[in-house]
């Protein structure tokens, strides 16, 4: 009976040791992803910032005051880390995680979607590339905008016509100039002016040689 039970402890001390040696192996293969945020002018930090790792597998935010964060039991492999933030553009950040140098990640930054890679250093030191802009500029006064108007452009137009009528109608002859009034004057009543209208068609321009040949 005492060989059985020493037996049994000898065999239950032997599972036990080799579950704390699988422990420790597998404790070994897992690494962290460290970093700290920064804003754009590279030195304050960034806080309460959502950081993802692996398009959301894994959240953290950069919560303490120099606006560090960690990922901890990381498995080897490639990892893509982004920065989520309502103000700045970070770039994407992936990470390459090597069961021999688990402690020694390699870092490659991608400014924007499509950009060059670039390597980081580690533990990263991450600052935007971009400040979000929500909201248009309000533009100052611009004077070459007002003219753009076509309200503008007419009532410059016609206030330009207005100074320069007298001018033109100086020189002149003495009957043209009564035929340009009277045409002013039915221009400002419709009645008389669609009357002239209609008159000129009826009579198929004769009125103009009678009046060439009175001259004569």
């Amino acid at each position: 009976m005492m060989c059985k039970t020493l037996g049994e402890k000898v065999f239950l001390a032997g599972w036990l040791i080799a579950c704390l040696l699988a422990k420790t192996v597998t404790a070994s293969i897992y690494g962290t992803i460290e970093g700290v945020l920064r804003m754009p002018d590279g030195e304050a930090p960034l806080v309460n910032a959502k950081i993802s790792l692996d398009d959301g597998d894994r959240v953290t935010y950069s919560k303490h005051a120099d606006g560090s964060f960690v990922f901890y039991n990381v498995p080897p492999g490639i990892h893509l880390l982004d920065v989520h933030s309502h103000d700045f553009q970070y770039g994407q950040i992936k990470v390459q995680l090597l069961e021999e140098k688990m402690d020694e990640p390699k870092c490659i930054e991608y400014a924007y979607p499509g950009a060059p890679k670039k390597a980081a250093a580690y533990p990263l030191n991450l600052k935007p590339h971009a400040t979000y802009q929500y909201f248009e500029v309000k533009k100052g006064f611009n004077l070459f905008a007002i003219l753009k108007n076509p309200m503008v452009l007419m009532m410059l137009f016609s206030g330009g016509m207005m100074f320069l009528m007298p001018k033109m109608m100086e020189g002149m002859d003495p009957e043209e100039r009564a035929q340009m009034q009277k045409q002013m004057q039915n221009q400002q009543d419709p009645t008389k002016m669609l009357t002239s209208l209609w008159n000129d068609i009826s009579t198929g321009g004769q009125e103009e040689p009678a009046r060439i040949k009175s001259k004569k």
